[in-house]
C-alpha cells in the first residue's frame, strides 16, 4: 500500500523527467535555429556572390559560363535546404572547388590553344575597333573649344562639359556623352557640378594629369564621329581618328592614304590587301593554327625540337644520377661495420630540409663567374662562364638538382634495401654469389619493384622542374635565332613560361598548345614506363 508521501515523491519525479524533457526539446529546437540561421547567412553569401557574378557574366554576355553559374547556385541551394542528402553536403564544397580550379582551369587553357589570345589579341572585335580609332585620333584644327569640369566617381574619371551653344553633356571613356539638365552652372553658363559626382579642383587635376590626359570620351555611340580630349584640365576639344569604321562591310579605312583593312574572318584582326595588319585585333577561334605554327614555322619548329630533346635529357640525367648517388650512399650507410651511420645520414639528408627554390638561388651566387665562391675560391679566382656558356650551363643545372635531389632518393633507397630479407642475401652468398652478383641479381631487381614508380614520377617532376631552371639560369643563355624568347637551358615548361608572360609579345595560345604537347608527352612517357615495370612485380 502507497502512501502519500510515496505518491509525492512520483509525480515530483514524473514532473522532473518531464521538465527535463521539455528543456531538452527546448535546447534542440534552439540550437535548429541557430543552425538555420548560420545555414540561411552562409547560403546568403554564396548567392549574393553568385548575383554578382551573374550580373559581370550576362554584361560580358559569357552565356555559357552563366548557365554553369546558375547551375551550381541552384543544386547548392537545394542540398543545404533539403532534410537530406547529407553526404552531398560534405561533398558539395570540395566538387566545386575541383570544379574550379582544377577542371575549369585545364578546360580553360585547352581552349585557349585554339585561340589566338595573347597581346593584341585579348578582347572583343568592339574593343578592338574603339582602340584603333581612338589610337590614331587627331585633333580637329577648326575644333570648337568645349568648356570642361572634371568629374570623379568611384574612381573613374568623367567630362562634364559645355557646349558653345549652352548644351551641358557628361561622358566618360566607356560611356558616350549624354546630355544632363540638373548640372550646376557658373556666372558664365559653364557647367561646374554635377550630382552624384566629385567635381576635381585643380591640384587634384594636377595630380593625375596624365590619366586626364590620355581619358577620350566619345561623343556618340558611333566611334567615327570622335571624341573629346583636354590638354589642360579646363577645356576639351574634338578628335577624330583617321581610321573609319564601317559595320555594315567590317571594314576599317585609312581616310589619308584610302587603304581599306578588312575582318578576313581568321586572324581576328583588320588586315590591308598588301597583308598590312593593325593591331590591337580581337580574340578569335583559330582551330590547329598554333600547333601549325608550332610545328610548321622553321624558327619556332627547330628551337622546339632542340628544348624538348633537352628536357628528356634533362629529366633522364636527373632521375640517373640522383637515383645512382642516393643508391651508392643508401648501400654504404646500411652497413652495420660503419660507424656513426646515423650522423652521416642525418649530413647526407640537410639539402632535402631547404626550399628548393632558395638552394638554386644560393648556387646562382656561388657560380657567378665574377665573385662567386666557386671561381674565386675553389679555382683561385678563375672567370668560368658556368651560367652563361651553354655546355656548362647545362652542366651546372645537372650538378646542381643532383645536390637537390640525392638525399630523396637515398632515402628512399634506404627503406627500401632495409625491406629486403636478409634471407636471400645470406643463402645467395651461401651459393658462392660475388657482393656484385648479390647486388646485381638480387637486390637491385628487388629494390626496383618499389623504387620503380617513383623514379618514373620523378621523372614526371623534373620534365616540368620550372624552379631550377628559372632561379639557376633563367633559361639561358639566350638562342637569338629562336622564333620565340627561348634559351639554351629552357625546358618546355621554362619556355610555356617565357612565350605567355615574358616579353612585349605575349602569345597564350601558342603558349597553351605547347602545355597540351607537354602533357602528351608526359602521359606517353608514364604509360610506357608503368607497363614495363609490370615485369618487374613478378619478382615480389
Amino acid at each position: 500500500m502507497t502512501t502519500p508521501r510515496t505518491e509525492q515523491d512520483a509525480a515530483q519525479l514524473r514532473q522532473t523527467k518531464r521538465s527535463r524533457r521539455a528543456a531538452r526539446v527546448a535546447e534542440a529546437a534552439s540550437a535548429g535555429v541557430k543552425v538555420l540561421l548560420v545555414k540561411i547567412v552562409l547560403l546568403g553569401i554564396v548567392d549574393a556572390i553568385s548575383v554578382y557574378a551573374l550580373f559581370v557574366l550576362v554584361m560580358k554576355q559569357d552565356w555559357v559560363v552563366v548557365g554553369l553559374v546558375t547551375f551550381v547556385t541552384l543544386v547548392v541551394n537545394w542540398i543545404y535546404f533539403s532534410h537530406q542528402k547529407l553526404p552531398a553536403k560534405y561533398l558539395a564544397p570540395g566538387l566545386i572547388f575541383l570544379l574550379i580550379f582544377q577542371i575549369f582551369v585545364i578546360g580553360y587553357s585547352g581552349y585557349i590553344a585554339f585561340t589566338n589570345y595573347g597581346t593584341g589579341h585579348n578582347s572583343t572585335k568592339a574593343d578592338a575597333v574603339n582602340a584603333l580609332i581612338v589610337s590614331s585620333q587627331e585633333r580637329v584644327p577648326d575644333s570648337a573649344s568645349y568648356g570642361l569640369t572634371v568629374l570623379e566617381q568611384s574612381g573613374e574619371f568623367s567630362f562634364l562639359v559645355t557646349d558653345p551653344d549652352g548644351t551641358v553633356s557628361v561622358g566618360s571613356a566607356t560611356s558616350p556623352l549624354r546630355v544632363v539638365t540638373d548640372a550646376t552652372t557658373d556666372a558664365a553658363g559653364k557647367a561646374t557640378g554635377l550630382a552624384g559626382y566629385t567635381s576635381l579642383r585643380f591640384a587634384d587635376i594636377v595630380a593625375q594629369q596624365q590619366a586626364i590626359a590620355a581619358l577620350s570620351v566619345p561623343v556618340s555611340d558611333d566611334p567615327n564621329d570622335g571624341s573629346l580630349r583636354t590638354p589642360d584640365g579646363s577645356s576639351a576639344y574634338l578628335y577624330v581618328s583617321d581610321l573609319v569604321y564601317s559595320a555594315a562591310d567590317g571594314t576599317m579605312t585609312n581616310s589619308s592614304t584610302g587603304v581599306v583593312y578588312a575582318d578576313n574572318g581568321k586572324t581576328g584582326s583588320f588586315v590591308a590587301p598588301s597583308g598590312e595588319e593593325l593591331l590591337p585585333g580581337w580574340k578569335v577561334e583559330v582551330g590547329f593554327a598554333n600547333f601549325v605554327h608550332a610545328f610548321g614555322s622553321e624558327s619556332i619548329r627547330d628551337p622546339l625540337i632542340s628544348v624538348t630533346l633537352w628536357t628528356f635529357a634533362f629529366a633522364l640525367l636527373s632521375v640517373l644520377t640522383t637515383f645512382g648517388l642516393g643508391l651508392f650512399l643508401a648501400i654504404v650507410f646500411n652497413d652495420l661495420r660503419m660507424r656513426g651511420r646515423n650522423v652521416y645520414r642525418v649530413v647526407m639528408i640537410l639539402p632535402y630540409a631547404f626550399p628548393a627554390f632558395l638552394s638554386a638561388l644560393v648556387w646562382a651566387g656561388m657560380l657567378n663567374p665574377q665573385f662567386g665562391f666557386v671561381n674565386q675560391v675553389l679555382f683561385g679566382g678563375a672567370d668560368i662562364p658556368w651560367l652563361t656558356n651553354e655546355w656548362l650551363a647545362k652542366f651546372s643545372i645537372i650538378f646542381v638538382n643532383l645536390w637537390l635531389g640525392f638525399p630523396y632518393m637515398f632515402l628512399v633507397c634506404t627503406g627500401a634495401l632495409q625491406s629486403i630479407p636478409t634471407e636471400i642475401q645470406e643463402a645467395a652468398t651461401v651459393d658462392g654469389a660475388r657482393p656484385w652478383q648479390v647486388f646485381r641479381l638480387i637486390k637491385l631487381p628487388l629494390l626496383l619493384v618499389s623504387v620503380a614508380p617513383l623514379l618514373i614520377s620523378s621523372f614526371a617532376f623534373n620534365f616540368n622542374n620550372f624552379n631550377l631552371i628559372y632561379m639557376l639560369t633563367g633559361g639561358g643563355p639566350r638562342d637569338v635565332t629562336a622564333g620565340v624568347n627561348i634559351g639554351a637551358t629552357d625546358i618546355l615548361i621554362s619556355m610555356v613560361y617565357k612565350v605567355a608572360f615574358v616579353g612585349a609579345s605575349r602569345d597564350y595560345g601558342l603558349a597553351s598548345a605547347f602545355s597540351i604537347i607537354i602533357f602528351l608527352l608526359v602521359a606517353l612517357v608514364s604509360i610506357i614506363s608503368f607497363k614495363q615495370t609490370k615485369a618487374l612485380e613478378e619478382l615480389n
